[in-house]
């Protein structure tokens, strides 16, 4: 696996995702927190290292179902994945989700008062995530494009308007940062999205949605964060050494 427990959480992830799994079987954040190391997320997490490291390479030497190495993807080739999966998946499943929130609120609400900030959490994620995904697809995604076709086609690189791509990169890592700690906050109210012993079909459904939304946004992230953003940085430094 060539990973120690120096490497970072997201660097397992990064070179093989079913070690996410064994970081969600405890509760790790692979995504907006995975520049922490194995070894201090065992110590913070009281586990021992040497167990968490174990269970790591149990994982990688399952089969791989999925089959998909993203580091090995062209830059544009992954940004248009995210676009086309994981940004057309929240724009496809907000609506729905807000509509058995609002349900649920009106039917189990005075027994259930946690679902209030549950609905109130999610319709600011919502609304977040919109205009986070704007940027990417209007801003970022775009430039990023252009650094793959230009090294393609042996150009040089026009500076962007925004100077760098770490500058809209910072920005967006905060907001993945913000909705992480957001969604954290709603598993919480939500008992980790599990249905009461009074709730019907429709909460049942709900919690599934918004476990699966979490998951899905998980895997997004970590996409951004650990692989097409750090690549991004690297290509662009790439550029500016031919330059000089």
């Amino acid at each position: 696996m060539g990973n120690t427990k120096k490497s970072t959480v997201g660097s397992f992830v990064a070179n093989d995702y079913r070690a996410a799994s064994v970081f969600q079987k405890y509760g790790i954040d692979f995504c907006c927190r995975g520049g922490i190391s194995i070894e201090e997320v065992s110590h913070n997490n009281n586990i021992d290292t040497e167990v968490l490291l174990s269970e790591l390479q149990e994982a990688v030497n399952q089969p791989n179902n999925e089959g998909i190495d993203f580091r090995t993807w062209p830059l544009d080739l992954l940004a248009d994945y995210i676009e086309k999966t994981h940004h057309r998946y929240i724009v496809r499943t907000v609506p729905a989700i807000n509509q058995y929130l609002d349900k649920l609120c009106e039917v189990h609400g005075e027994n259930h008062p946690e679902l209030f900030p549950i609905a109130a959490e999610f319709a600011k994620a919502a609304n977040n995530l919109a205009a986070h995904m704007v940027k990417e697809e209007k801003l970022l995604f775009p430039v990023i494009r252009q650094m793959v076709e230009a090294k393609s086609n042996g150009e040089t690189l026009a500076k962007p308007e925004f100077g760098t791509v770490e500058n809209p990169i910072a920005v967006m890592m905060q907001e993945h940062d913000a909705e992480g700690e957001r969604f954290r906050t709603i598993a919480g109210f939500s008992n980790n999205y599990t249905t009461p012993a009074d709730g019907c079909r429709t909460y049942q459904v709900a919690f599934e949605t918004l476990k699966e939304f979490e998951s899905d946004l998980h895997k997004h992230i970590h996409l951004e964060n650990n692989i097409l953003f750090p690549k991004a940085v690297l290509l662009e430094a790439e550029f500016n050494r031919l330059a000089n």
